[in-house]
């Protein structure tokens, strides 16, 4: 068992703070609503101010009493004395309909808002009156139960108490035989019995998959989070319990009622656990509702608990200013410390600011020899690039020219022994003709420039695609098929190999010089850069300084 705690412990850990942070969003958020009571007590007003607009313009009575029903169910959590005023008014009108449908459920209203406002006995003598008809039996148990259990909570006598618990209880189950399984009513009237029977986890498997099908704005939702808490409460379950009475309350704040119970209980949940400041804006925020709505069980209700919890919360206000005291004087005394502090700090800062301008002064002739060193570097890095080039240009010119010059010597003594023997065969015409003729020449002069072809595109594969980069039009160089250089090619190679006079190229290539000016100037006037630069971008052709 052991050997498995901590794994249960890592799985259970973000579990639990999930929820925490999920009771301290929504006592967030019921702070804000508790903040923002009166823009909700604004959107009721508006709504009921619509429905008296339209009272004006209605003349018909039974569209009167349809409206003074929407009045009473506005009020009754609202204002239960003006809710008491339109209850009795659609007693009026029922009367003048002679309907006993409607006649009996305003009967029931009135004796609804009369058990809210403390007058059991008015009530009790209506509902005892009230020859009720099948259709409203599921309400009027339910009445009955409702105003019974006011009646519990506010007797003087234990014997009283449990009479009216029996009757409430009663009531209530006998609701159930007259509303729709899956219902609201239904379900409360349910949840509320199992509760009482102390069945806790039945109420919760009844209630969690029945909550979210209610919609926000309904009445009912606050009403089933309170029994949820209840039941958490039997459960002994102390965090779901506050969830669930923050639900409630949120739900009632934001619906405008002022007769609830949720706020009050969660304020004095607040206070056992020691949160003295949320407990006391609850139960004051909860007092002024209660004083508002003229709901008089919740006002002595409140009235009982308000004394502790202002007690605790003025203990904690005095433990709280002597905290203040304490730390201001705490405050005050390290602040001498810290003004000396400050003062020798100035001292040393001074002497310091000194050295680092001394400093400074050291690193910037330190960064100017550096920089310095590095420029030196940089010479020094292309004058070995350039020798390192130039070895091994020379090392394969020279197996080159060793290898041709050989060929040439072979080719020469060749030449030589045909000449001679044209001579001594005496075939003079042949000889003069053989002499006269340049084919000999020209057939070397295109193998050795082949030659050297070959030899450059080994030393600089990628010359040909480099050097059209240097130019406007990349395809101004176009080669003929089986050329690897053309002559403005083999220009520009003798000039990255370092042969620069127009003269030598000119040797080199068999032409004038006044022809090799032409093409090198040809060449530069296509270059995409600044024309005096593009020889020197040329010399750069196959290295790293680009």
């Amino acid at each position: 068992m052991n050997r498995f705690l901590p794994v249960l412990i890592a799985f259970l850990f973000p579990v639990f703070i999930f929820s925490q942070n999920n009771s301290v969003e929504l006592l967030n958020e019921l702070d804000q609503t508790v903040t923002d009571y009166a823009v909700y007590s604004h959107k009721k007003e508006l709504k009921i101010n619509k429905l008296k607009e339209l009272l004006s313009y209605t003349t018909a009575d039974i569209e009167k009493y349809d409206v003074y029903g929407k009045l009473y169910a506005e009020y009754k959590s609202y204002q239960s004395d003006s809710a008491l005023i339109y209850a009795r008014k659609s007693f009026q009108i029922a009367e003048k309909l002679n309907d006993i449908e409607k006649l009996n459920h305003a009967r029931l209203n009135l004796a609804s808002i009369m058990g809210t406002l403390g007058m059991y006995k008015e009530a009790t003598d209506i509902l005892n009156r009230i020859n009720i008809t099948p259709k409203l039996k599921g309400y009027y148990f339910t009445v009955n139960s409702v105003v019974y259990g006011y009646m519990s909570d506010y007797a003087a006598s234990l014997q009283e108490k449990k009479k009216y618990i029996i009757l409430t209880k009663k009531h209530r189950d006998s609701s159930l035989n007259y509303y729709k399984p899956q219902s609201s009513a239904y379900i409360m009237a349910q949840s509320s019995t199992l509760l009482d029977a102390g069945k806790h986890k039945e109420t919760l498997t009844l209630l969690l998959n029945y909550f979210p099908k209610i919609a926000h704005n309904s009445d009912d939702r606050a009403v089933i989070a309170y029994i949820v808490s209840q039941a958490y409460r039997q459960k002994k379950d102390a965090e779901q319990e506050k969830k669930w009475l923050t639900i409630s309350a949120i739900s009632d704040l934001q619906l405008a009622k002022k007769e609830y119970i949720s706020l009050r209980s969660l304020a004095f949940l607040m206070y056992e656990n020691g949160d003295f400041d949320r407990a006391y804006t609850y139960i004051k925020r909860s007092l002024e509702d209660a004083l508002f709505c003229n709901a008089r069980l919740r006002t002595y209700e409140i009235s009982k608990m308000l004394p502790i919890i202002n007690e605790a919360y003025q203990k904690q206000n005095e433990t709280n200013r002597f905290q203040l005291i304490l730390f201001l004087i705490s405050v005050s005394i390290l602040s001498v410390f810290l003004l000396v502090l400050l003062f020798l700090l100035f001292k040393q800062m001074k002497k310091l600011s000194k050295a680092k301008q001394d400093l400074s002064l050291a690193n910037n002739k330190l960064s100017e020899l550096n920089t310095e060193l590095n420029a030196f570097n940089e010479k020094l890095n292309e004058t070995n690039y350039t020798l390192t080039e130039a070895n091994l240009l020379k090392e394969i010119y020279i197996g080159r020219y060793m290898d041709q010059c050989s060929d040439y010597i072979g080719k020469l003594d060749e030449y030589r022994r045909k000449l001679n023997v044209m001579a001594t065969t005496g075939k003079m015409n042949e000889l003069i003709s053989a002499v006269k003729s340049k084919q000999f020449v020209e057939n070397e002069l295109a193998v050795f420039l082949t030659n050297f072809d070959k030899t450059f595109l080994q030393l600089f594969p990628n010359f040909i695609a480099e050097f059209r980069v240097l130019l406007i039009d990349e395809e101004a160089i176009q080669l003929k098929e089986g050329e690897l250089l053309n002559t403005e090619l083999r220009i520009f190679a003798l000039i990255r190999l370092g042969i620069k006079d127009s003269a030598k190229i000119s040797t080199f290539l068999r032409y004038s010089v006044s022809t090799i000016y032409n093409y090198r100037s040809q060449i530069k006037n296509k270059a995409a850069g600044p024309r005096e630069d593009f020889e020197a971008n040329v010399m750069r052709i196959g290295t790293n300084l680009k």
